[in-house]
């Protein structure tokens, strides 16, 4: 695969990841609202966003480092070229507070330390 369609292969990589964990999202909010309280609302779908997150990315892109707000890191992203840097639920407390819709999921690459997908 060239540089270019490499580059326009993570965009649309990034793009569905961040859009197939938002819809878990929202599946997640409106199964669980009713019967839990907003933290664990909020912690479950952080959770439950990188999860999904992370797995895929590492399915699609074996090689690359993942930083995640929600995971731990191990320091490999130190020394990656590619580096997936997500946030799988940004505005945990907003998220929380249904009907919000002031939160987001975030999922950008960085090659050579430059921001290149997301």
């Amino acid at each position: 695969m060239s540089p270019e369609q490499l580059a326009a292969d993570d965009h649309r990589l990034a793009a569905q990841l961040a859009r197939r964990a938002g819809e878990l999202l929202v599946e997640l909010r409106q199964r669980l609202v009713s019967d839990a309280p907003a933290a664990v609302l909020g912690a479950e779908g952080d959770r439950r966003a990188h999860d999904l997150l992370v797995r895929e990315l590492a399915a699609a892109r074996p090689a690359d480092a993942v930083l995640s707000e929600e995971g731990a890191d191990d320091g490999a992203r130190l020394d990656a070229e590619r580096v997936w840097v997500i946030d799988p639920l940004d505005g945990t407390r907003e998220y929380s507070e249904p009907p919000r819709t002031d939160w987001a999921v975030h999922v950008a690459l960085v090659v050579d330390e430059r921001p290149v997908a997301g």
